[in-house]
């Protein structure tokens, strides 16, 4: 991802023809542009070390940076996605790490995160993790590539409360999303819990009794995850009005894409379990729902009122339009850049990690009877 230097054949700039040697003498010609290998040697250090120094790690003893920065500047050593120079050591880029840039809500991140950090001059290297245990190990302990940025914004999915520890490592990051709690960083997520129970309370206040859930997690245990947290708001909100919770309306789906949905609202269907209405668990699996629920007959809102999460693009543009809960997702991009850059630039005497909750929003629209395209309702700042 553009972090290697590449050997280019033909006309050269004047950067680069000062980093060629004169061709050998059997007429061959060689890219020799210096790699933080050749200046680890020079400066007789190891490759770490450079890493540090290159990013500006305050813990480097004066002597060593030195050095470092001397080999640097004899070998003509950049980073390729470096234009800051050798003063400050920096790359001008920092890292993102995210699950899966096929769901749309960590697409629509990742473009809000991008131009976030467009404002403060910034470019974004993107990682998806795939929601692979290894890869997000490698992404925030260093033996990714991500690390030869400036700092790493992470949003981790097989990681958990127990893994808090590999998030204390030194280099400057920003935890996002719902499975890490009080960890050593600053963490941006969002409120899962009342969010998702303002959204059911929504389908209450029209009339719905019989709420259906799709997106439940296959182990349905009670865990620091989004979709158990948005399950802990659903039960809330039933409890509150006196509704019994039926499990037989409480629906896995895994992951979180539109064939899920669609599969697992074809299934309470063909169970012949009634209800007059879906809260999904993403705006995705909705989306699937809604078709499923198309293709058997059944009119949105008539019949099924339906909610989702996330309040992606598309849910303005579906038939019928998809009422959502809007977590705050550009405030989230905003302020984890923001975060992270603060912890870039801090030098000594750093802040206590912070754990910041933007206010979300219900924005109903014609699933749940709503003619507008966008009738936001009131936010929330509750847990």
């Amino acid at each position: 991802m553009a972090i290697r230097g590449t050997g280019v054949k033909g006309i050269a700039s004047p950067r680069m023809q000062r980093r060629q040697k004169p061709a050998p003498s059997n007429g061959a010609e060689t890219d020799v542009s210096p790699t933080m290998h050749d200046v680890a040697r020079v400066a007789g250090v190891s490759i770490k070390t450079v890493s540090n120094v290159i990013n500006d790690f305050p813990h480097v003893r004066p002597s060593t940076r030195t050095r470092v920065l001397s080999a640097i500047k004899e070998l003509g050593y950049r980073p390729n996605l470096s234009a800051r120079g050798l003063r400050s050591g920096r790359t001008g880029v920092i890292g993102l790490a995210v699950p899966e840039l096929r769901q749309n809500y960590f697409a629509e991140l990742a473009d809000a995160i991008i131009r976030a950090a467009e404002k403060h001059d910034l470019g974004v290297l993107v990682e998806q993790t795939s929601g692979d245990r290894d890869r997000e190990i490698a992404a925030v302990t260093g033996s990714g590539r991500l690390r030869l940025t400036d700092g790493l914004l992470f949003s981790p999915e097989r990681l958990g409360q127990d893994d808090r520890h590999l998030l204390d490592n030194g280099f400057p990051s920003v935890l996002l999303g719902e499975r890490i709690f009080g960890g050593p960083i600053d963490h941006v997520t969002m409120h899962n819990v009342s969010s998702a129970q303002a959204a059911v309370e929504h389908l209450l206040r029209i009339g719905r009794r019989r709420i259906a859930l799709i997106g439940a997690h296959p182990d349905q245990r009670e865990e620091l995850r989004s979709a158990d947290l948005r399950v802990r708001g659903y039960k809330a909100a039933l409890h509150e009005a006196g509704i019994p919770v039926v499990p037989e309306l409480i629906r896995v789906a895994a992951p979180w894409h539109r064939e899920n949905g669609a599969e697992a609202m074809r299934a309470l269907i063909a169970a012949g379990i009634p209800f007059d209405a879906l809260f999904a668990l993403n705006d995705t699996l909705a989306l699937g729902a809604l078709r499923a629920l198309g293709d058997a007959g059944r009119r949105v809102p008539d019949d099924v009122a339906v909610i989702g999460f996330d309040n992606i693009d598309e849910a303005r543009f579906s038939l019928p339009s998809l009422s959502s809960v809007d977590p705050g997702r550009d405030v989230i991009a905003a302020t984890a850049v923001e975060l992270l850059i603060e912890r870039i630039n801090e030098k000594e005497g750093q802040r206590p990690p912070r754990t910041i909750k933007p206010e979300f929003r219900i924005v109903a629209r014609e699933s749940t009877g709503h003619t507008g395209t966008d009738e936001p309702t009131a936010g929330g700042a509750a847990s």
